[in-house]
């Protein structure tokens, strides 16, 4: 596990030039993607899952959970330190989001006590395309 990266600012010119379209509204305007349409809702290769806007690690293999939810869902973040949270009230709903600590991209929610066998009781909801996945060697 590599050391905690420099923290990355980017004016909204520079982020929209980096990402898509879609990328860009998700990760900069915290879009969501369809459910079951990523490209990680329904993989299990063992590896790294990295900010796809700034390649912070965020996520590994060993903390995903499968929760049929239609997006990738971890039960741990790599370290507490590779995210932040943010209360979201948006959508009539109270939610806990989940940004990159690294360059402050919307990664999805977290959501506690819907009695999953974790050892957190956590459901980290990530959208696939907030996310890389680098394989294990």
């Amino acid at each position: 596990m590599s050391s905690k990266p420099e923290a990355v600012l980017k004016s909204d010119d520079e982020w929209r030039e980096e990402l898509t379209p879609e990328e860009y509204r998700v990760l900069r305007e915290a879009g969501t993607e369809r459910p079951f349409t990523g490209e990680y809702w329904n993989t299990s290769q063992a590896g790294v899952y990295q900010c796809r806007a700034c390649s912070a690690e965020l996520f590994t293999s060993s903390g995903r959970m499968d929760s049929s939810c239609g997006w990738p869902s971890f039960w741990t973040p790599l370290a507490e330190d590779s995210v932040r949270y943010l209360h979201d009230r948006s959508m009539g709903m109270e939610r806990v989001e989940v940004r990159c600590a690294t360059c402050d991209s919307h990664l999805g929610h977290v959501f506690e006590g819907e009695g999953y066998d974790t050892p957190t009781d956590q459901r980290y909801c990530i959208n696939s395309i907030s996310m890389k996945h680098i394989p294990a060697d």
